[in-house]
């Protein structure tokens, strides 16, 4: 019994959770990224997950992009509005929000996958999606 409790409570101290500090040191600038300019790979990837809900960062040897896509909605003219981006000591904050389509915007009735691509210099921070 006693060589359990000290394998167990091995494992736990060696297993730990970096706390991020989410107090913003600053804004961050970014560019915003069409179609046509996403690498393909990050491209393949945004086709394989743009059904659902997602998240997800691609790093290329000089930036990293950042995407977030609001799964699949049922008629166009949604639009992403990026709320904070913004440095902390230890990771980068993203948060955004989904924008429906005004009630006096004549609506395309063919299903859309609204998703939003971003490119900043590369960073070795994480990011956090909110």
């Amino acid at each position: 019994m006693i060589m359990v409790l000290i394998l167990v409570s091995g494992i736990w101290s060696g297993c730990g959770i970096e706390k991020t500090d989410s107090k913003k040191i600053r804004d961050l600038e970014y560019e915003m990224i069409e179609e046509d300019d996403i690498p393909e790979e990050l491209q393949a990837k945004i086709e394989e997950k743009k059904e659902a809900d997602f998240k997800l960062t691609y790093e290329s040897d000089r930036y990293l992009y950042i995407v977030r896509g609001y799964g699949e909605q049922e008629t166009g003219g949604y639009s992403i509005q990026i709320l904070d981006f913004y440095l902390t000591q230890n990771a980068i904050v993203f948060d955004t929000n989904l924008l429906g389509p005004s009630k006096d915007e004549v609506k395309n009735t063919a299903p859309s996958f609204p998703y939003l691509v971003i490119r900043i210099e590369n960073q070795d921070k994480n990011i956090i999606f909110q």
